[in-house]
């Protein structure tokens, strides 16, 4: 290793030294002053749920003193709007009267389950049920009844670009909603057994926000009130919510038995056994299968789940890989993404050690007979723990296509995540353990132990440690070969001065089984300067920044540079919404082995520096129609760079949302005479009958592999649990002359009937 590299262990070990240091006089100076928690009423009257929240109950109850987030922060609302909550012993209501002085502006351009463009006129609130500051359950809707809920973790901090939320979480409850000539009314229904809470002699004390969205106005209305400053997610934020105290509360235990019945049938092409030709072959498919979700205790949920299927799930957006790296694509099923944050053990982007798609996706899709999920607070501690049981994976290899195979042997997947508060209500210490172990004896472990901490204002620190042990490798504990350390601090602020710093070490045996890391074996420093504005009530300009960010990476043997680039940039966005970033990248990179782009053009071995620009536009989302834009220009690597992205989407009505996706890569290479040309086309349409039936179509073209694909859904969802789909999926060749035998027009072909009903005891 080379003796200057500023990444020497011995200089990380003198940096944590100090940085133990500063945490030791920092925390005792840390004071958090927060307003006097707020008494729910109980009610021992009914309420007539029909969405208008007139009745004498509600009059006695008073509304929540909303005021402008945005365009202009703690600016008394435009229109009337009045938010009251009340519960019994059954159900959490929550009442809007959202009086509207232009009631045919109100905006309501869509029905589907979990909407989140902000496309319509909203009304919502966030519950930290736990009071914990992190983490937050979302329940909003729209004025067609539009149910979206999902859940907040990171105390909905989206400084280092990865979206805090889980839009896969849901649970039982209803909304009824009114439309008129005074504006729009509301009343939502939460169960008490949809919330997990801890109580203490009968009293629970959560976090609130409420906020209503009024996009014809592009204003926004919360309680408390919450300064933008924090971000675009700032009025989601649990460590800005309101205290409220519920007495004489009990959590109920509920159960909710979930068997699923699947059939169908499936076509593909396979290469018969002297490959000259291919052969169609089709089977039946007859499945069933089924879920069980327990609360063990009013803090404690487990769910099992048996011959786990998810024929329902959107199939996964093409991708054009333009690096040396693996691809990230993120997790659609739904039993992985529920409650997913409580597993997170972030290592920067999208890294992490628990992947869950390494779970049943490995290239192939493969059987998974069932498995345990854990969910919930035990004492103080925040827990999850998962295991997982899949089956052997058989098909055609690489180096035998005529016959099947086994491919990969039964494997147990495991996780356990423990996490809880110390020193004050936004730090945390924490530990996973990942264990991958195989029928064939093969086995992969991983520990990792970590700690975030709010040292001052708006500062945290991130510190992790991780290690992992593998068959047949040294598996030397404490040694740095097998370990992962990350160190970040940031100031989590768009206003004013803010940063981030991060630094991160990789060995050479690092393996997070069942994670997923970029590369490894390396050292590497990601850092992020930046000053913020909110000009005020005269600009046009909601907010803007400029920023400045670097970022290296070396390489362990010998301590060279393999990467390293300067990014300087401004991004804005205006009271219209109008979105914009504008940046330079200038890069280095240390090619030491040659990669393949496609067969047609590659990256040789070699030193290379680059100079391009980076624009993103996006339109006002208020509007029914908005675009969204993406250009990549200049040099790359020894070549030249023009890709292009134009997203448009139109919400025609609350009954039919379009939407056209159009990417296209021009890599030349003029010295070499090699060019890559790449384009993909995503069609979208998703139809609404109903808040309960829909219908949509994804259909994808992707040139560089030379396939369209198509996933047609139609799905009904009388009620939380209840679904019936209806799936067809099928795979295309084009180009069908570039492979010896010729290739099938059609690849694949399925169509799929699933239908799941929720039992409650």
């Amino acid at each position: 290793m080379n003796s200057n590299s500023i990444y020497k262990i011995k200089g990380i070990g003198k940096i944590v030294n100090a940085i133990l240091f500063v945490l030791f006089l920092c925390f005792g100076s840390t004071v958090l002053i927060a307003s006097e928690p707020i008494l729910i009423p109980k009610i021992n009257v009914s309420i007539d749920f029909d969405g208008l929240p007139f009745e004498e109950v509600w009059e006695q109850i008073k509304p929540f003193p909303v005021v402008g987030y945005i365009p202009i922060f703690g600016a008394e609302p435009s229109e009337k709007t009045e938010i009251r909550m009340c519960y019994n012993d059954h159900y959490l209501y929550v009442s809007g009267r959202l009086y509207d002085s232009k009631p045919s502006l109100i905006r309501n351009t869509s029905k589907q389950r979990d909407d989140f463009s902000g496309n319509s006129d909203a009304l919502g609130i966030i519950l930290d049920s736990f009071n914990d500051k992190e983490n937050g359950l979302v329940f909003s809707t729209t004025p067609s009844g539009q149910r979206t809920d999902y859940s907040v973790f990171n105390d909905a901090n989206a400084f280092g670009g990865n979206m805090p939320f889980n839009m896969s979480w849901n649970t039982f409850w209803d909304v009824k909603t009114v439309t008129n000539e005074e504006g729009w009314f509301v009343e939502l229904r939460i169960p008490v057994s949809s919330l997990r809470f801890q109580t203490m002699d009968g009293v629970a004390t959560m976090g609130m926000v409420v906020w209503r969205w009024i996009p014809h106005k592009n204003e926004s209305v919360t309680f408390p009130a919450i300064d933008p400053k924090y971000g675009n997610f700032a009025f989601l934020k649990p460590s800005k919510a309101q205290e409220i105290v519920f007495r004489d509360i009990k959590p109920k235990k509920p159960i909710y038995i979930t068997p699923y019945a699947l059939g169908g049938w499936e076509q593909f092409n396979k290469l018969n056994d002297a490959e000259t030709s291919y052969e169609e072959e089709s089977n039946p498919i007859l499945k069933f299968g089924g879920d069980i979700k327990y609360g063990i205790t009013s803090n404690l949920t487990l769910d099992l789940t048996v011959n786990t299927d998810f024929a329902q799930v959107e199939v996964d957006d093409q991708q054009v890989n333009l690096t040396r790296y693996s691809l990230f694509f993120p997790e659609k099923r739904q039993f992985f993404q529920e409650r997913s944050s409580i597993f997170s053990y972030n290592l920067g982007g999208p890294q992490d050690i628990f992947y869950s798609r390494k779970i049943g996706l490995q290239g192939k899709e493969v059987q998974i007979y069932g498995g345990a999920r854990l969910v919930g607070r035990v004492g103080a501690w925040d827990l999850g723990f998962l295991d997982m049981q899949t089956a052997a994976l058989y098909g055609t290899s690489e180096l035998d296509s005529s016959q099947d195979s086994l491919l990969l042997h039964s494997e147990n997947f495991g996780v356990l995540r423990m996490r809880r508060q110390v020193i004050n209500e936004n730090s945390y210490v924490g530990g996973i353990f990942t264990s991958r172990i195989g029928t064939d004896g093969s086995y992969n472990y991983v520990y990792g132990l970590d700690g975030i901490f709010r040292l001052f204002g708006d500062d945290y620190l991130d510190l992790k440690w991780a290690q992992s042990f593998v068959t047949n490798a040294e598996n030397k504990a404490f040694s740095m070969d097998p370990t992962k350390i990350r160190i970040s601090w940031q100031r989590r602020n768009d206003k004013g001065f803010a940063y981030s710093f991060s630094m991160s070490h990789s060995g050479a045996d690092f393996n997070p089984g069942i994670g997923f890391e970029f590369r490894n074996n390396y050292k590497g420093t990601w850092n992020r300067l930046q000053w913020g504005w909110l000009p005020g009530k005269d600009s046009k300009l909601q907010s803007h920044k400029v920023y400045i960010g670097f970022r290296g990476n070396l390489l362990n043997e010998g301590g060279t540079v393999e990467s390293a680039a300067i990014e300087p940039g401004w991004t804005f966005q205006t009271k219209s919404f109008l979105q914009g970033d504008f940046k330079i990248f200038y890069g280095y990179e240390n090619v030491e082995e040659e990669f393949e782009l496609s067969d047609k053009a590659s990256i040789p071995i070699g030193q290379y520096k680059y100079l391009s620009t980076n624009i993103s536009l996006t339109s006002p989302m208020t509007k029914s129609f908005f675009i969204n834009g993406i250009l990549d220009a200049g040099q790359f690597y020894d070549g030249t760079r023009f890709s292009i992205l134009i997203k448009p989407t139109w919400k025609v009505s609350s009954s039919l949302n379009l939407n056209i996706d159009y990417q296209y890569n021009n890599i030349r290479f003029t010295d070499r005479n090699q060019q890559f040309i790449a384009h993909i086309g995503r069609f979208k349409v998703l139809y609404m009958l109903s808040t309960t039936f829909t219908a949509s179509a994804f259909i994808q073209y992707n040139s560089a592999v030379n396939a369209i694909s198509s996933n047609i859904r139609l799905r009904y969802n009388p009620r939380e649990g209840n679904d019936l789909y209806i799936v067809f999926n099928e795979g295309r060749n084009t180009n069908l002359e570039r492979e010896t035998p010729r290739l099938p027009a059609i690849s694949n072909r399925n169509i799929l009937i699933k239908y799941t009903y929720t039992f409650g005891l």
